[in-house]
């Protein structure tokens, strides 16, 4: 593998991602006294900041690594919807993918910061199922963009309602009809909906909640097998790879499978690694690596940004010197 050529590579690439998107806001300031009112801290307000999260991390992802992220989703119109679409101009990002819908609101998630420790989060969302009409109009979308050429979709399941069964059913079908990759995030509702993908990616939490098993990972590894195997003959998908967290990934494709260990960092946050994985893994497997290479590139690439405090982008050139180091080790 040429690394250099690889990430050059990356840059020819135009990704689909479809998901559930929101708004990761933040106020950030300092405590110094506890309320007269109630036992809570007064904040004083120092900072307000709004990031793009859920799918649209994923999409952030791509793009600092080069690609081109197309990304398809619904958001209210409503005051979270103009951030929202601000966020994406301010990127550069496309909004030709995006549905706006009167009937549903924007996702925003709102973490309060006192002294840099996390104090409370507001949650606005809405997550009961799209309508049919709603459905038809993203669906459309992804049609038109899968027909404007594409090299691969990213499914993002964060189970806010987005991805009904007949989304999933109808994208993965135009997609294989297509021969365009599909690589997924999934979450437990929709978990056995996204049948005949080519990656399905789930966390080793995730896979024990959909299958509904209970196992040991680290003394009972022929458990786990047996429930990819379980995973596999439900699903039909090409390739499963799951992320152990501190016991590195494994990846499978029916034939060959590999543990990969995880590498000794240290861990600021977790928030966002799953998002950097499956960007990650879905460009080297659009670039044409071996399985062992896709888990190897992108096992770095979540551990690089659990180094960083809060919801951020793979660095390109950190984990293009990562990977460099890892070949020549």
């Amino acid at each position: 593998m040429n690394v250099e050529a690889l990430f050059e590579e990356f840059t020819q690439k135009r990704i689909l991602v479809l998901g559930d998107v929101m708004i990761d806001s933040y106020l950030r300031g300092s405590v110094t006294r506890v309320s007269p009112e109630a036992p809570v801290p007064i904040i004083n307000l120092k900072k307000t900041e709004d990031r793009l999260g859920g799918a649209a991390n994923v999409a952030l992802n791509l793009l600092a690594l080069g690609a081109e992220p197309v990304l398809c989703a619904v958001i209210g119109d409503d005051k979270g919807g103009e951030t929202f679409t601000s966020l994406l101009q301010t990127r550069n990002l496309s909004t030709a993918g995006i549905v706006k819908s009167n009937s549903r609101i924007t996702t925003v998630k709102t973490r309060v910061i006192g002294n840099h420790q996390q104090l409370l989060r507001i949650d606005e969302e809405q997550t009961n199922d799209l309508t049919t009409a709603q459905e038809d109009e993203l669906i459309g979308k992804v049609q038109e963009i899968i027909a404007s050429k594409i090299d691969a979709i990213i499914i993002e399941d964060y189970n806010k309602g987005l991805l009904t069964q007949r989304v999933i059913e109808n994208v993965v079908k135009m997609a294989n009809d297509n021969g365009v990759i599909v690589t997924v995030d999934p979450k437990k509702d929709n978990f056995f909906a996204y049948k005949n993908v080519t990656l399905f990616k789930p966390n080793l939490k995730e896979l024990k909640e959909g299958l509904n098993t209970q196992f040991d990972f680290s003394n009972d590894r022929d458990s786990f097998e047996a429930a990819i195997e379980k995973l596999e003959g439900k699903l039909q998908n090409k390739i499963s790879f799951v992320t152990l967290s501190e016991h590195g990934v494994f990846i499978h494709d029916g034939k060959n499978k590999h543990y990969i260990d995880a590498h000794h960092r240290n861990i600021a946050d977790v928030s966002g690694a799953g998002d950097t994985v499956i960007s990650v893994a879905t460009l080297c497997l659009s670039a044409g690596l071996n399985i062992d290479e896709i888990a190897e590139i992108a096992n770095l690439s979540g551990g690089l940004v659990c180094e960083v405090s809060g919801v951020v982008p793979i660095d390109k050139e950190r984990l293009k010197a990562e990977v460099l180091k890892l070949k020549t080790a």
